[in-house]
């Protein structure tokens, strides 16, 4: 069985609106015979007349009097769409989606969001907690638009992934202990430690930095929450390695930070599909650019 096509449905409310063929036709720009096949076409479909013809005027017939209510809600309906898809399109509003681990959302992807609300306040971001390896799958299978993953990461057929931020990784320390200026791993291995999920990167990057001065400390707790590990810390539980972003606030003043030595890095790239960006999603790269550190 056919499908009512909008244009058929807008010929039907136009000769509606004018009460002629020839008017209808000289509005929607068709030929007059193009207006008589459409509605032909319409008829046969719904078989039934659908337009009346008295004193020289043509009106619905009861049947198309209801067509025509249904189709104006129809048509608005569709202008309506494709407004909507214009602004997104244009970049005035939309959606881009987002993942992330909880380090990066914690403090890096708020600045963004803020700027965000000021300049494009109709562009909604959902954000999904999870690990760089997740967050390239999902990439990859089209759920998500934007990553933030932590590198070096291979390459991933059809993704880009561009590096981001270099954050000094540092010391987060109980105050009340007795640490040197300059933490290393003998003196670090020594200590209660609290450090992060084994299944992220940089706590591989922190058993690299021990293995490398012969250490394999175990830790009392690992976590990957970086807010509740600085909590642990102010508690006087352990001592953390945890990134420091320049704008992020100074630590509790139960807790004090020193450098390590030798310095250890945490890197993060931005990760999307090749090809096309919708504009919603480059104004949510643009927003993360602005926070880049090389």
């Amino acid at each position: 069985m056919r499908e009512i096509s909008l244009d058929r449905l807008r010929t039907l409310v136009a000769i509606a609106d004018h009460g002629s063929f020839a008017e209808a036709a000289r509005a929607l720009h068709l030929a007059p015979p193009t207006v008589s096949l459409h509605i032909a076409e319409l008829e046969l479909r719904i078989g039934a007349p659908l337009l009346s013809r008295k004193r020289g005027q043509v009106r619905p017939s009861a049947i198309g009097e209801v067509l025509v209510e249904r189709g104006r809600r129809l048509l608005a309906d569709a202008e309506q769409a494709l407004d909507d898809i214009q602004r997104q399109v244009e970049g005035l509003e939309g959606r881009a989606r987002l993942g992330a681990s909880t380090g990066a959302i914690a403090h890096l992807l708020p600045q963004a969001i803020e700027v965000l609300r000021q300049q494009h306040p109709a562009i909604d971001i959902q954000i999904a907690v999870l690990t760089s390896q997740e967050t390239l799958s999902r990439l990859a299978d089209g759920t998500l638009d934007i990553g933030l993953v932590a590198l070096p990461q291979p390459p991933v057929a059809g993704l880009v992934i561009k590096p981001w931020r270099r954050d000094p990784v540092m010391a987060f320390v109980p105050a009340h202990w007795q640490c040197p200026a300059r933490v290393t791993p003998e003196w670090l291995a020594a200590q209660p430690l609290i450090l992060n999920d084994a299944a992220t990167r940089l706590s591989r990057q922190t058993a690299e930095w021990f293995a490398a001065a012969g250490h394999h400390p175990a830790p009392r707790i690992q976590l990957n929450y970086n807010d509740a590990i600085k909590s642990l810390v102010a508690a006087g539980y352990g001592a953390a390695l945890l990134p420091h972003e320049a704008t992020t606030p100074l630590p509790d003043k139960r807790i004090v930070m020193r450098p390590l030595r030798p310095a250890l890095w945490r890197r993060l790239g931005i990760a999307h599909r090749a090809g096309y960006v919708e504009r919603s999603t480059q104004h949510v790269l643009d927003a993360l650019w602005d926070l880049r550190l090389v």
